[in-house]
């Protein structure tokens, strides 16, 4: 089945496990976006500990909007908050001189929409993995009724009928969540090599960014899946 997704930011290493054993993901972007959730931010691990680091939308005053409508504020100094906290958690990382300046450079750019820095984010993830899996994006929220069929909601955003799939969609919007365990639909990535574990052992559900900087070209093969949706090895 193809899984139907909210989108993220810098997504978790089971994000990136799920795209790498699936040849087809749709994102809906024309859900409501979720405060504290992968839309807007990514953890990394850092010297104590677990770091959430998080976009700045703008202010939207309460209302409920679709994602594809929300934008993104530069009046803080967050992207370089962020960049410094990668700086300080992954400075003695194995990799992380080869995945930097890619980071900074995303982190460079001002995004009108915060759907646009994330997809630039996930696409540049699927890249550092080589992962060739196509990604849809729907901005017609895609909603199941029961039993798994898609259906057309009454509620956020603009909506048009689409074709019913039946169960060839899998909805997983709401299995990720920082701040909830992974349900069991979701496999979870193994222990991997991480630069504190000394002490605070491994952390689970890092960002992508966690994942390359520890552990280089082994990157696709600590996600723990085949090779057959890999384009080639991680190249660095």
């Amino acid at each position: 089945m193809t899984p139907v997704l909210s989108a993220f930011y810098f997504g978790s290493v089971e994000h990136y496990r799920l795209l790498a054993t699936h040849p087809k993901v749709i994102i809906d972007v024309g859900e409501h976006h979720m405060r504290q959730s992968y839309r807007t931010r990514t953890r990394i691990i850092g010297p104590n500990g677990p770091q959430d680091l998080c976009v700045h939308i703008a202010h939207d005053h309460g209302k409920k909007m679709p994602m594809h409508q929300v934008g993104l504020s530069y009046a803080e100094t967050w992207r370089e908050q962020q960049l410094h906290a990668i700086r300080t958690a992954y400075g003695k990382a194995p990799w992380t001189l080869h995945f930097i300046d890619a980071i900074t450079e995303l982190l460079s750019r001002k995004y009108d929409r915060l759907i646009d820095l994330d997809l630039a984010s996930m696409r540049l993830g699927m890249e550092w993995l080589g992962l060739r899996t196509e990604v849809v994006v729907r901005e017609n929220y895609v909603e199941f009724a029961s039993g798994g069929r898609q259906a057309v909601s009454k509620n956020a955003g603009p909506r048009t009928a689409a074709p019913r799939p039946g169960p060839a969609l899998h909805d997983l919007r709401t299995s990720f969540h920082p701040k909830r365990p992974l349900p069991p639909k979701v496999t979870a990535v193994a222990p991997y090599p991480q630069v504190f574990a000394d002490r605070h052992g491994f952390v689970p559900r890092a960002s992508v960014i966690d994942l390359v900087c520890n552990t280089g070209p082994e990157a696709v093969r600590a996600l723990g899946v085949g090779p057959y949706l890999i384009a080639g090895p991680l190249k660095v």
